[in-house]
């Protein structure tokens, strides 16, 4: 399977504000597992503390996803860290620019 199909990454910036979600499957605790591990990777690698928000408690377990946002004050160096969790995770690009709610 395409690791794209696994977890799938979609970017939003905009002047003040950057985020990402990584959507997998709920049902994948491994998945869940790497993508935790891939975010605290980079943010102990780069040394920036994005908010980080994980819907498992959710009853939609075919579209659990980690959603990675930054403010203002680190915008603008938010895409090296999305950069870097998507080649952590082995992800070569995003489904699109928009984080569908």
């Amino acid at each position: 399977m395409d690791r794209c199909e696994e977890i799938v990454a979609n970017v939003k910036m905009e002047e003040c504000y950057a985020g990402m979600s990584l959507v997998f499957d709920g049902n994948r605790k491994d998945l869940r597992a790497e993508i935790d591990a891939a975010i605290n990777k980079v943010c102990q690698e780069t040394g920036m503390q994005p908010v980080v928000f994980d819907n498992a408690d959710t009853d939609k377990k075919h579209h659990e996803a980690f959603y990675i946002e930054f403010g203002e004050e680190a915008q603008r160096e938010s895409g090296a860290f999305f950069e870097r969790l998507l080649k952590e995770l082995g992800i070569d690009h995003c489904v699109n620019d928009v984080i569908e709610g």
